[in-house]
This record gives structure tokens, C-alpha cells and sequence, in this order.
């Protein structure tokens, strides 16, 4: 609940600092004191539309902060950890107005988004007017309070779960369904390469081992040119061991006619023999180690070409052939096998589908019954309001076509003014006056579920007689025994019944030229006397002394 209002400098207010209890605290003064001002001043601080007219004049800034005691288990200690503020302690609500426009806001003395206050802001306050009431004009509002008076928050979350995972599994399948539509257009491409990259076989690390066997094959072809040569000339036709071998053959037979002569130039000789008879045979052994297969050369080099043709073809390099293979192969087998994961992610969107509806039909049945249980209690609550010819109607329209995480209904409060007329939207067909009333009765029915913390009702009993605005009293006193209710009023009957009577008036200025506004608690004669002037007007009378004084006492 609201425990501290503090205003500074906004419009007429110079310095107010209000605190708040439980209960029903009533605001009165005359008119024009600003009791619509400092309500405009919680508005900012709730988050609503700043503006540099509402800083007081002859000031450069005003501010405003509101301190909330909030239980520990509601919504907005969980909206305050989520952003990263501190979640301990009082929710502390601070803006800022500059007279130039700007405007800052503090949520727990951090900085933060107008967005984040205002959210806040709608968490905690509720704010009623005959014009404009901020938690009912949307539509989606009177869904949640309808689910929050069936209790039905429970049942809407397993809604919510089926609604995500069937839109998950949709998803999955439409993806699926592109990607096979994408793989469809290069299917022919797709197996066409798989067929080539087949056949081709690459293997990792190929490349680099066929270059190297082909430069050693080309290399030795042409050393083994150069050894033929030489190995011809040793021991072909031109070769001249024949020659020396006779050569020696004869100079030994003569060695003995001339003993000691030739044995140097003989034994020379033979050396010489021997050592070319020894480089045919390293000749003979260095043609077999160069022996190779001119075809195996040709083979090597169509098989390097074919390989760097493919890179080329397909765009990546030749090490990269075999990963391709694998995943060209890979999207082939999954287009062909596609087929079948589609009627497998068609039958899990279909049970999902199912576990939805089955779910939304329940919650569905349940609104119906939760709101013959809802326009009864409001019904009730009607007559005593001097809407005794009025209907409230829940309506509930179903589209399953636009299905959401609320379910597949459509749900708005309806009312009938008076018979034999058209009934129709709440915000639209009913005044201001009767607007009020409808959304105070519809509150009583709801009581604390559904519903902020802290409700504030402005002027709500304006122009109704003294036995509508002491059902109105009556009303307010009941809700604010479950929330806290704040009430800006003119009618005696419902400040009678206030545990908190806050007089708001005007005096002067600390420089006594200008106005400022005022809010202090009366109580005892203080307070009788300000009922009997909302009695009687300017003059008060004995009569409206002893009115107020009965007032007070039925109130109490």
C-alpha cells in the first residue's frame, strides 16, 4: 500500500509530505483547493505523461516520490529483481519534473525507464475517475479480472505452456517445410554432385602426396635420360672395355721377355678395367632404381588434375573435397529422408494442437460459469447504486483463429443503462457518473482479486443524491477492509466513513504572494466541522453540526 506521498514544488503544492495508512482515507476541501492536483502529482510518480506546466511557478524543478509497503510475495518485488533493483525494503518511486520539460525518474534511488515506473506504477495504483480510468479501458483487463475472480490464474499458465509449445512445434515444422523447399530447387545439383564427388573419391591429404609422386616421377625421368647415355657408352658398341681387356691380354703375355717393364703400366691397366667394369655396374643398378612406369606418370597427373578441377568447380579447396562429399551426401540423405521428419513434426504440432484446445475449451467453460458468478455479484451490488434498471453483462466471444497464450476468448464488460436499450461496452455507452458507479460495484464484487493494492477514487460520487452516495460510502468502506482505498469526495456521507479524513485547503505562501496548497489529518470537532460544511455549504448551522456528528457515528 500508498505509506508516503511527498510533493515539492508541482502547481500549487510547495511542500506536502502525507503519510498513509490502511483502510479508507477520504481527501475533501472546497473547490479549487487541489485536491485533482495532487492527485496529478501521484500520477507522476505512477509513471504518467510529465509536463513542464505542472512545476510550480517561479521554480526551475518540481518532484514527487511515493513510498510503497509492498508484500514480499507480489508481482512487482519480481519485476524489481528482473530489472536489477534492489528488492528489499519499501518500493520507493521518485520523478523529477523540470519546468523545461525534462524529466527524470528513480525507482529505489536508482535511475530508471519512465517505461519500468509505469509499470510499476499500474502494480500498486488503481486509479477511478468519472473520465478516464486507467486499469479498465483495455480490454485485456477485464480477461484477467474475470480469470483473477474465478481464480483461474492457474489454468490460464497451463494455457499458456500448450499455446508456446504448439507455436514451438509449429515453427520447427515450417522451418523444416523451408529448408525442404530450399533443398527441393537444388536437388538435381545437390545429387548430381554427390554422384561426381562420389566417383572422384577424394581423400584427405591426396593433393600434397600426388604432387610430390609426380615431381620425383618427372625428376627421375629425366636423370634416367643421362644414365642410359652413359651406360651406352660403357657398354654398348662404342664401349672400350673391349679393347683394353685385349689390350691387357697382350701386354701380359709380353711381361715376361721383359721382366719388371711392365708390370706398373700392366697392373694401371687392370685397375682401369676393373674400375669401369665396376662403373657399369653402378650404372647398371642406378636405370633399375630409376625404372618407372611412364602410365603410372599419367595417372598421377590425370588424378591431380581431376581433383583441382573439382575445387574449382565446387569452390573450395582441394582439402576440402572430402568434407564436402560427406555433407553433400548428408543434405541428400536428409531431403530424401525430409518426407517422413515433416509427417513426424505435422503429428507432433497436431498433438499439441490438441493438448491447446483441450486446455482453452476448459478455461473457456470455466469463464462462462465465472462470469454468470461475476455479473451476479455486480448485479447485486446495482439497486443500492440507483442502477436498479441497469444489466451488467460479461461478454465472451470465442475465435480460435486468434488463438493466444490467454486462451481463444475474447472477454469485455458490457452494460445496459436502461431497458429495451442496446447493450454495449462499459467505457462507451455508460456516463460519467454511472461509469463510476458501475466500476465501484464492480470492484466490491471483486474485492482485493484482480486488483492493485492501492485504489483511488476521484469525485466518483458526483451529482448523486444522499442515499446513492451513502451506498457509495458504504461501498468503499467494505472494499477498503481488503485493499487500500483513497477517495477524492465531495459527499459527507462517504467522508463519514473514512478512518482517514484528510482536509486539503489553501493559504499563503512563505512570501506570502503566492498560493500554496495544504493537506493535514483532522479528527474529533475538526472533522465534524468539515462534514457539517459539506452539509450545509458556506453558512455551517447547529443542524448541520448535529447531521455531521450522526454521520460520524454511523460511519464509525
Amino acid at each position: 500500500m500508498l505509506v508516503h506521498l511527498a510533493i515539492r514544488d508541482i502547481v500549487l503544492i510547495e511542500r506536502l509530505d502525507l503519510s498513509l495508512r490502511e483502510g479508507l482515507a477520504v481527501l475533501t476541501g472546497e473547490t479549487g483547493a487541489g485536491k485533482s492536483i495532487m492527485l496529478d502529482a501521484l500520477s507522476l510518480a505512477l509513471g504518467g505523461r510529465g509536463d513542464g506546466s505542472l512545476v510550480r511557478h517561479g521554480e526551475t524543478r518540481g518532484e514527487v516520490t511515493a513510498v510503497f509497503d509492498v508484500p514480499t510475495a507480489h508481482r512487482v518485488r519480481e519485476m524489481l529483481t528482473e530489472n536489477g533493483y534492489d528488492n528489499d525494503g519499501d518500493v520507493i518511486l521518485r520523478r523529477i519534473q523540470n519546468a523545461d520539460g525534462r524529466t527524470r525518474v528513480f525507482v529505489n534511488d536508482r535511475p530508471a525507464s519512465v517505461g519500468l515506473m509505469k509499470e510499476i506504477g499500474e502494480a500498486l495504483v488503481e486509479i477511478h475517475g468519472q473520465h478516464a480510468d486507467r486499469a479498465l479501458v483495455d480490454a485485456a483487463a477485464h480477461r484477467n479480472l474475470l480469470d483473477a475472480f474465478g481464480g483461474l490464474q492457474p489454468l490460464v499458465l497451463e494455457v499458456g505452456e500448450a499455446f508456446r509449445a504448439w507455436r514451438k512445434a509449429r515453427t520447427a515444422l515450417d522451418h523444416h517445410l523451408k529448408k525442404m523447399e530450399e533443398a527441393a530447387r537444388e536437388a538435381d545439383y545437390l545429387r548430381a554432385g554427390v554422384d561426381e564427388l562420389s566417383e572422384l573419391a577424394p581423400i584427405a591429404g591426396e593433393e600434397e602426396e600426388l604432387a610430390e609422386r609426380r615431381a620425383i616421377m618427372m625428376r627421375s625421368e629425366k636423370i634416367a635420360t643421362d644414365v642410359n647415355d652413359a651406360n651406352d657408352e660403357l657398354s654398348g658398341s662404342s664401349s672400350p672395355m673391349p679393347s683394353l681387356v685385349n689390350l691387357l691380354k697382350r701386354l701380359d703375355r709380353k711381361r715376361d721377355e721383359v721382366p719388371g717393364l711392365l708390370d706398373e703400366a700392366i697392373d694401371r691397366l687392370a685397375a682401369g678395367v676393373d674400375a669401369i667394369a665396376d662403373a657399369q655396374m653402378a650404372l647398371e643398378a642406378a636405370m633399375r632404381t630409376l625404372e618407372f612406369d611412364p602410365r603410372a606418370l599419367e595417372e598421377a597427373e590425370e588424378r591431380l588434375f581431376a581433383l583441382r578441377a573439382a575445387s574449382r568447380k565446387f569452390s573450395v579447396p582441394v582439402e576440402a573435397l572430402p568434407e564436402l562429399t560427406a555433407r553433400m551426401i548428408g543434405d541428400l540423405a536428409e531431403l530424401d529422408a525430409g518426407q517422413e521428419r515433416v509427417h513426424q513434426l505435422e503429428a507432433e504440432v497436431a498433438a499439441h494442437r490438441a493438448a491447446f484446445d483441450a486446455l482453452a475449451e476448459t478455461l473457456s467453460v470455466r469463464r462462462h460459469e465465472t462470469a454468470e458468478t461475476l455479473s451476479a455479484a455486480v448485479m447485486a451490488e446495482l439497486p443500492d447504486l440507483k442502477l436498479e434498471r441497469a444489466d451488467f453483462i460479461v461478454a465472451i466471444t470465442r475465435d480460435d483463429d486468434r488463438a493466444s497464450a490467454a486462451g481463444v476468448d475474447e472477454i469485455e464488460f458490457h452494460v445496459r443503462t436502461n431497458p429495451g436499450t442496446r447493450a454495449g461496452p462499459m467505457m462507451k455507452v455508460a456516463s460519467g457518473g454511472e461509469l463510476s458507479r458501475f466500476l465501484l460495484a464492480l470492484k466490491v464484487a471483486l474485492a482485493d482479486r484482480g486488483s492493485a493494492p492501492t485504489l483511488v477514487f476521484d469525485e466518483i460520487d458526483t451529482g448523486v443524491g444522499g442515499a446513492v452516495a451513502d451506498a457509495i460510502g458504504r461501498r468503499l468502506a467494505r472494499l477498503s477492509k481488503t485493499v487500500q482505498v483513497l477517495a477524492v469526495t465531495h459527499a459527507p456521507q462517504v467522508a463519514a466513513r473514512a478512518t482517514t479524513h484528510l482536509l486539503i485547503s489553501k493559504a499563503g505562501a512563505r512570501n506570502e504572494d503566492r498560493v500554496s496548497t495544504r493537506v493535514f489529518e483532522i479528527e474529533s470537532e475538526t472533522r465534524q466541522e468539515e462534514i457539517a460544511r459539506m452539509l450545509a455549504g458556506e453558512t455551517v448551522t447547529e443542524e448541520a453540526r448535529a447531521a455531521a456528528a450522526k454521520l460520524i457515528g454511523i460511519g464509525a
